[in-house]
């Protein structure tokens, strides 16, 4: 018996062993590995803003329908969460990347287009397993550790670009095998370009502080990639200088015979020149009568300006050759430009406008531009041919430009019926047309789908327009609005750009320095303000930095006054309709779109969504049947696998 009851109490302490190991596994797993719904609302409450735009977080949905996501921002893959999609959400805070980091299938996430500040967050704790990051368009600031992306070898893109990072590039970038994509752009950071040696890379660190020899790996990238650091050098930027060779020491008979030298060639030159005074005296009269000649004006005076003095330039070789970007326009040479009749236009802060009637088709505008030197010929040429690939009624097309390094001539229709500003400003006829509510309405409902047109066709560019002003907007002879000057910011000299352009007069460039995808919506709210009031802002003609919105702040104090009705231009005759309650709702889009703080000011779509709700005085609806939705606005590239190709923002 004594035998059965020392087993039996063995047995006892073995189970209760097993159960202890057991329960002890059970408790492990429960609080180890935490439901990933659970762990994207632990996420959430990092964040700031978040409660309207993921609002459907809720523990009691399913988070992943087979490929198909319940929650905003999130992407599924076979039931599984693969992504975090967060942009242009107004976003703030802290990015918790601890909790981020026990999302096991985690592989990409994109927080652009926000409003995240602090430092670079430690994306390295998400692990190898991470192909994609995306925090381009915030306020993140600081150093990048040089370790911050070590052991991370399945990344594949990193956008980093319009931020306000500083110090030396990461050297733990050489070691991702699979990057193909790295921006940098508009931050400031400084120091030599690590020597990148991945296959298929593209690499943008434009508008930094840059300096020294571009690697010869990156030698085939495009020159606008490298832009806007004024030290770097090397192909595809202008040859680096020869080193400078340690002077030696001169012997002093060296010195003695270069004397000599010298005066032995002084006095050559010293009788050189007498015997050139001595037979300049014979040829006075021939050139006096050549001079005369040369200053006879011809007997036509409306030709080309400046074609006798430029003609030779122009024409000369592959030098005088306009390229032509649309098929539908019948083609000339520079010499018929030359020669055709021209009319001044008027000359603004970028160069001069002509009128020219050529004897085929119809008239032409030629716009000439001194501050264009921004990027090489290879890199203007592919973004001219880009630019006339648009086609949209509301988008001025460009027909055909010509390229020389100290000029270049963008030509496109001519217009009849002006620009907005001279019908809002200009100086009044006998019997002007009737700019009414209607008429207003139906230009700024124009302009706002020619600038979705633009966001959705160059998705690259973080200023799609970057110059909308009322003078930019040409109406035609139905007073439908053309956006005109568009697109110009990649090509621009950029102290010429901050110092005309009205992208940088909005308040984050006032007050931070930085552009962003809103900064066109700024634009637009400042143009509809303009267009309800009849007043010209102040701020355009103010040059560079400290260039105040004179007219949103106007509005904002005549609102909070509440003489609203003091606001709109009596030139509406607005007593004639019944309108007042859609121009103040128009009135409230252009105040949203002007908020002086990014993060609460309108995205365009929201714009855009608004502006197309309003009808005019008989309640009729402007709308038009083209209309983008958001995924044609934001996702001009798709989603590929869990890899994210998003659309990209320079």
């Amino acid at each position: 018996m004594m035998a059965c009851s020392t087993r039996n109490h063995r047995y006892m302490v073995t189970n209760n062993i097993l159960l202890t190991i057991t329960l002890t596994c059970l408790i492990t797993l429960c609080y180890g590995q935490e439901p990933d719904s659970t762990l994207l609302l632990k996420f959430k409450s990092s964040l700031k803003n978040a409660t309207s735009s993921l609002s459907n977080w809720d523990p009691s949905v399913q988070l992943c329908n087979v490929n198909i996501s319940n929650w905003n921002g999130v992407l599924c893959s076979n039931g599984k969460l693969i992504g975090l999609r967060l942009e242009s959400m107004r976003l703030s805070g802290y990015l918790d990347m601890d909790t981020l980091s026990e999302l096991t299938s985690l592989r990409t996430i994109s927080v652009m287009n926000n409003n995240f500040e602090g430092p670079f967050p430690d994306v390295k704790k998400i692990g190898g397993r991470l192909r994609g990051v995306f925090l381009s368009n915030n306020r993140f600031s600081g150093e990048v550790p040089d370790d911050a992306f070590a052991g991370m070898k399945s990344i594949r893109r990193i956008l980093m670009a319009n931020n306000e990072f500083r110090g030396k590039i990461p050297t733990s970038l050489l070691g991702i095998p699979k990057l193909v994509e790295l921006q940098l752009q508009d931050n400031q950071f400084d120091g030599n370009i690590p020597a990148f040696g991945q296959q298929d890379f593209q690499l943008n660190v434009a508008n930094n502080r840059l300096e020294g020899p571009i690697p010869s790996q990156l030698s085939t990238q495009s020159a606008s990639s490298f832009s806007g650091n004024l030290d770097l050098c090397g192909k595809p930027m202008p040859p680096c200088p020869p080193p400078k060779k340690k002077k030696k020491g001169i012997p002093v008979l060296t010195i003695i015979l270069a004397a000599i030298g010298g005066l032995v060639i002084l006095a050559i030159i010293f009788f050189a020149l007498f015997l050139f005074h001595k037979q300049r005296k014979k040829t006075t009269q021939y050139e006096k009568s050549s001079v005369q000649n040369l200053n006879k004006k011809p007997s036509e005076n409306n030709n080309f300006p400046n074609k006798p003095e430029k003609a030779d330039k122009y024409t000369r070789s592959d030098k005088g050759k306009l390229y032509f970007v649309r098929r539908d326009r019948e083609n000339f040479d520079l010499e018929d430009l030359l020669r055709a009749p021209a009319e001044v236009l008027g000359s603004g802060s970028f160069g001069s406008s002509y009128k020219a009637d050529l004897p085929i088709g119809k008239p032409i505008v030629v716009r000439r531009f001194r501050q264009m030197n921004n990027v090489g010929k290879e890199d203007f040429h592919e973004h001219m041919r880009r630019l006339g690939k648009l086609s949209h009624p509301n988008v001025l097309p460009l027909v055909a430009f010509y390229y020389r390094k100290e000029e270049k001539l963008l030509v496109t229709d001519f217009v009849d019926n002006g620009s907005l500003a001279s019908h809002l400003h200009g100086k009044r006829s006998p019997n002007p047309p009737c700019l009414g509510w209607p008429t207003r309405l139906k230009i700024i409902k124009g302009v706002a789908r020619g600038l979705a047109y633009l966001y959705r066709e160059l998705p690259t560019l973080t200023l799609p327009h970057g110059h909308l002003k009322s003078s930019n907007v040409l109406l035609d002879h139905n007073f439908e609005p053309l956006v005109a000057d568009y697109a110009l910011v990649p090509v621009i000299n950029k102290d010429h750009a901050k110092q005309f352009m009205v992208a940088y007069k909005s308040p984050e460039y006032m007050q931070n320095e930085r552009l962003t995808r809103k900064t066109d919506v700024w634009s637009l709210g400042i143009l509809i303000l303009e267009l309800l009031t009849g007043r010209f802002p102040a701020n355009y003609l103010k040059q560079g930095k400290g260039a105040n919105a004179d007219l949103a702040v106007w509005v904002n104090s005549v609102v909070r006054e509440e003489w609203t009705g003091e606001v709109f231009d009596k030139d509406m005759n607005t007593n004639k309709h019944n309108c007042e309650g859609e121009m103040l709702k128009l009135l409230k889009i252009g105040m949203c779109c002007c908020e002086m703080d990014v993060g609460r000011r309108w995205d365009l779509m929201e714009a855009l969504d608004k502006i197309e709700e309003l009808k005019d005085s008989d309640g009729e609806d402007y709308s038009s049947n083209y209309y983008p939705s958001e995924g044609e606005m934001y996702s001009s590239k798709a989603i590929t696998d869990d890899d994210f190709s998003f659309s990209r923002n320079v």
